[in-house]
């Protein structure tokens, strides 16, 4: 059997695998690397160093230096894109003919080169960009931040018609699969959800005494979510609930100190984390910009117990029969007074073991992206 090659364009350093892009496509590398595929990885320096670990996965692994400069903000292209174009990238892309598959919009500079015309290219959503900008904006009240996210969703909406030049793209939900192939009909897209950290499922069955809202909450997204629990839902109820996440704002804080049922961990390491998962009672997750599938809803199904959701966390999603839904304050209130009362039990760990690894199992979904790929006809040579 010849050897594949795969070459992979990341917008980041994918390691540490500790946000939504970023645990994507590391894990998507490690499922690649153990089918035997020979991953030429593409990433640009930052905010995070070159990694060793990486190495251990990758064929070769190349850096580049992002261009965070006034000129990448100063043109019609989103600061986003423009601002990872690097003559040495094309110059390596060029070097073979071997299948390239671009994560993210972000990484799309070179999508439409001409000396990449005759190349399988491969676009991998994590979000339908734009759309995600807008919601970023609505939920900003910084008014320099606002507007340079208006101004971004601008462009990258103007942007996207980059995407006609991929010979594929796979979607991370299906409600973004049904707008693609709306927006592209002429480019095959394929649904297949995000790569991330667990090969099998590890809820505790029985009770916690505990509610737990985690996310990045130096997002804006982010922290509105977990204000709007604590302001809507949780004050006054009595129900102990702990909001985790890295770099919370101020505002935040000074919320939470108001209200003695609140409690807030800032910044905790990844096994602080992951053991506050795994022994809340109800992992609640909202979002207020139903785009892209939520990682951490994942991560939750897979180690915690009980998942309280609103309808944007799992449109487009087959997730929603494992979870607890509530589509407004009221009813999130209920059900979190409802389900801090009943274990969780064997029953439902494995009805959620068998869902979850139908849809979710990244052995399963790393074959059907080598199935995928093997649809061209030039792949075969590679």
């Amino acid at each position: 059997m010849p050897e594949v090659h795969l070459h992979i364009v990341s917008f980041t350093i994918p390691y540490p695998p500790n946000y939504g892009g970023a645990i994507d496509v590391f894990y998507k590398i490690r499922a690649l690397h153990s089918a035997g595929v020979k991953v030429h990885l593409h990433c640009f320096l930052y905010d995070r160093k070159p990694s060793q670990e990486l190495e251990r996965y990758c064929h070769e692994v190349h850096y580049y230096p992002r261009k965070t400069n006034l000129k990448s903000a100063l043109t019609w292209k989103p600061y986003i894109v423009y601002s990872r174009r690097s003559n040495q990238l094309l110059d390596a892309l060029k070097k073979d003919d071997f299948p390239i598959l671009f994560e993210g919009l972000h990484s799309c500079y070179y999508l439409s080169h001409p000396t990449l015309k005759n190349r399988i290219k491969i676009y991998r959503e994590s979000n339908i960009e734009h759309l995600y900008y807008f919601h970023l904006s609505k939920a900003e009240s910084n008014l320099p931040k606002k507007l340079y996210y208006i101004l971004s969703s601008l462009k990258l909406k103007a942007f996207q018609g980059i995407l006609s030049h991929a010979s594929m793209m796979l979607t991370v939900s299906k409600e973004d699969n049904e707008y693609l192939s709306r927006k592209f009909p002429g480019v095959p897209v394929e649904y297949l959800p995000s790569f991330h950290k667990d090969e099998e499922v590890k809820s505790l069955t029985g009770k916690g005494d505990f509610a737990l809202y985690q996310g990045n909450l130096s997002v804006a997204e982010n922290d509105k979510a977990a204000a709007y629990l604590i302001k809507e839902v949780f004050k006054e109820t009595g129900i102990h609930f702990i909001v985790a996440g890295m770099n919370p704002t101020r505002s935040l804080e000074r919320l939470v100190s108001k209200i003695p049922n609140v409690t807030i961990i800032p910044n905790p390491t990844h096994e602080e984390m992951c053991n506050l998962i795994s022994a809340a009672q109800v992992n609640i997750l909202v979002t207020f910009q139903p785009t892209g599938l939520k990682l951490k809803l994942l991560n939750a199904l897979f180690n915690g117990r009980y998942c309280l959701v609103n309808p944007g966390m799992v449109v487009g999603t087959e997730l929603g029969s494992l979870c607890e839904t509530g589509t407004n304050a009221n009813e999130l209130r209920q059900k979190i007074k409802e389900l801090m009362c009943q274990p969780f039990t064997e029953e439902q760990l494995s009805l959620r073991r068998e869902q979850l690894l139908k849809y979710h199992s990244n052995k399963e979904n790393c074959i059907r992206l080598l199935n995928l790929l093997s649809l061209f006809p030039c792949y075969e040579n590679t």
